[in-house]
């Protein structure tokens, strides 16, 4: 992983070798209070360590004080157009800031926000996405590269963010975490690998305006997981037009899949084919579902890598590499096996009822 520098949010660290943070953005009105710390303390249990709620307005800023000493992970203040609202942030006690100073005001309030937060040890993300950047920086870019769009769109949003770095350092302050996002991938890549040449501040990584769930997965997992498996990257979005829940779900996935996080256990399944002849799909989706309750319901699973495999083909080298898996046998039915050996042959439904009862530990499985 590049080494970037430490920021300290709360208790969690980043930069500098520490491990890549998962982070979502609360969709509930953050001047309710009790809804917002409802949705925060949900996506916590779910495995966010870093939350941003939206403070577009005084009623926002009046709620941030509750929510900040009742959240169980560091609050990002996200806000624009106004610094006196990131000036009461700042007073309230959030732990990061999520401004532009190109939009925040004046270049006083731009001074007085970079002083209130060194002086609070709060940390600013500045960034730029493909809809914020300049049109005089796209249009240098584009004449630069007229064949290569993705070029100029990523060289632009560099500039962009190196700007708004400059902007804040003229006031001493360092604390700082960058952004740069397209609905592009390609072009979000390319200007995250070029920024990371460029400087040592912690990027945030996300393909932004990725889409609905099925899509903006798609999109965010080819964009978030090249980076990271070039070592760039601090924390990370999967930006979803879903349920908030689903971005945590989705980024825990991808952060297990690059290898960033242990997967406890690791779960694989094969494609169904013409040679099943069990309800393969169903099982599989069964067991998954098991494991995720057990995880959000804190139980240890005893296992580092769980199978479920539909027949004889691939089946048995997936038995002998798991701990614990389950193979097509005869339609129908279903053999366990637990540490590569067999344990014994089951119609489906008897052999789902053993397997979940191995996976919580049992280990005296007869009928």
């Amino acid at each position: 992983m590049k080494r970037t520098r430490p920021l300290q949010l709360r208790q969690v660290t980043l930069g500098n070798g520490a491990p890549v943070r998962l982070q979502s953005m609360c969709n509930t009105r953050t001047s309710d209070a009790v809804a917002t710390l409802a949705q925060i303390r949900q996506l916590t249990h779910a495995g966010c360590e870093i939350i941003r709620v939206a403070v577009p307005d005084t009623d926002a800023v009046n709620a941030l004080s509750q929510i900040v000493a009742e959240s169980p992970i560091p609050v990002i203040a996200d806000i624009h157009f106004d610094y006196r609202l990131a000036l009461g942030a700042i007073a309230a006690g959030v732990d990061g800031l999520r401004i532009n100073p190109g939009n925040i005001g004046s270049e006083e309030g731009v001074r007085q926000v970079a002083e209130a937060a060194g002086e609070r040890g709060c940390v600013i993300r500045v960034g730029a996405n493909s809809g914020s950047v300049k049109r005089a920086l796209i249009e240098k870019y584009n004449t630069l590269y007229p064949n290569a769009l993705q070029q100029a769109m990523s060289e632009a949003l560099v500039d962009s963010v190196l700007e708004q770095c400059e902007r804040l350092e003229r006031y001493h302050f360092t604390q700082i975490k960058v952004s740069l996002k397209s609905s592009d991938v390609r072009s979000t890549v390319m200007a995250c690998r070029c920024f990371a040449e460029r400087s040592d501040y912690p990027q945030h990584v996300g393909i932004t305006e990725a889409g609905t769930l099925y899509r903006g997965i798609i999109k965010s997992a080819t964009g978030i997981g090249a980076l990271l498996l070039d070592g760039i990257g601090d924390t990370i979005r999967v930006s979803l037009t879903a349920d908030p829940i689903e971005e945590i779900r989705a980024g825990v996935a991808l952060l297990e899949a690059v290898g960033c996080r242990k997967a406890q256990p690791e779960f694989v399944s094969c494609p169904t084919c013409g040679r099943t002849q069990i309800q393969l799909q169903m099982l599989a989706e069964k067991v998954e579902a098991t494991v995720q309750k057990m995880k959000s319901n804190g139980i240890a699973i005893p296992f580092r890598k769980i199978a479920v495999m539909g027949c004889a083909v691939n089946g048995p080298g997936e038995a002998r590499d798991a701990d614990l898996a389950m193979c097509g046998a005869k339609e129908g039915h279903v053999m366990i096996c637990r540490e590569g050996k067999p344990v014994g042959v089951w119609e489906e439904a008897t052999a789902f009822s053993i397997f979940e009862r191995m996976l919580q530990g049992e280990n005296d499985v007869s009928i």
